[in-house]
């Protein structure tokens, strides 16, 4: 986690989870890089479903990347079936563009697996959207990441948190990032609301998708993460003007930070990291609107 704060380069605002008309979109692959473009991001990464029945797109967006602009080649790729019965959703960003269609008999999990062979960053995609089990998480044992939030399922059907499964699991002793996305599909306000801010010297492809891959970079909603440390039994967080800083580890362990006014927001805290030795802890932010940024988990193993 903190080779986010630590590493060179600078960040980079971008989403790796979003759709267009090459799947169940409303906008062209084109409109969309426009949209974020103009919305100051620098990067995204269209991952349209990769099904039979849009003729599995691997929606390439290397003609609309130009100095300031770079997108990553993904999709969001689909098997049966989870426990309840459900396809699964599983988020690869950094597909090579002639990445195979499912075999028939092929699992999600193995679909995942094959996608991470493949260099792919594999996330979880809204774990609470579609009420993916605990046994399903563990079973998806290529993830990198898993959406802790998603944007679409927010606005859309108000479950668009998923930090109940990455919890759940790293307290299974999985090692999962914490990424937050829009999943925009642009037929509702759906984009502009969740996006990582990944450390990386230059921005291109190749450079992103391997800070993904080492966990340099941070989720948000709108706060802004400056630096974390640790400094002897403390871990010492700077952020934007912020009413709450909350560390969280496995059951009810938990450090906090509240601003009681607008004269006292914080934007240098410390919290103990006593409660979290031998595990894992992962911060959250708060700003007045109630937004969220939160880190990669910190493991104190």
């Amino acid at each position: 986690m903190l080779n986010a704060f630590q590493a060179p380069g600078r960040f980079r605002k971008g989403n790796i989870h979003g759709h267009s008309d090459m799947s169940d979109g409303r906008v062209t692959p084109e409109e969309a890089c426009a949209r974020y473009r103009q919305a100051g991001y620098d990067f995204i990464a269209l991952t349209d479903h990769f099904m039979e029945k849009y003729d599995f797109p691997l929606t390439d967006t290397r003609p609309f990347r130009d100095e300031a602009f770079t997108t990553i080649i993904g999709a969001e790729l689909h098997a049966p079936e989870t426990s309840r019965g459900e396809i699964w959703h599983v988020l690869a960003v950094g597909l090579p563009l002639d990445f195979a269609a499912p075999a028939e008999d092929e699992t999600g999990p193995e679909l995942a697996r094959r996608a991470r062979a493949a260099g792919a960053f594999v996330a979880i995609a809204h774990p609470h959207w579609y009420q993916l089990q605990k046994e399903d998480g563990l079973a998806l044992d290529a993830a990198h990441a898993v959406e802790a939030y998603n944007h679409t399922s927010h606005v859309r059907c108000d479950r668009g948190d998923g930090l109940v499964m990455l919890d759940t699991l790293l307290s299974e002793g999985r090692r999962l990032f914490t990424i937050a996305v829009d999943d925009s599909h642009w037929m509702s306000n759906d984009a502009f609301g969740g996006w990582v801010m990944v450390k990386a010297e230059e921005n291109t492809p190749e450079a992103l998708l391997a800070a993904l891959h080492d966990g340099a970079f941070y989720s948000s909603q709108g706060p802004e993460i400056h630096d974390i440390r640790i400094e002897g039994d403390e871990l010492v967080v700077k952020t934007s003007p912020a009413v709450a800083v909350v560390a969280v580890g496995a059951v009810a362990k938990s450090q906090q930070k509240h601003a009681l006014s607008e004269e006292e927001l914080l934007t240098e805290t410390r919290l103990s990291l006593e409660p979290f030795r031998g595990e894992w802890c992962r911060v959250a932010v708060a700003d007045e609107n109630g937004r969220r940024a939160w880190t990669n988990p910190l493991w104190l193993d």
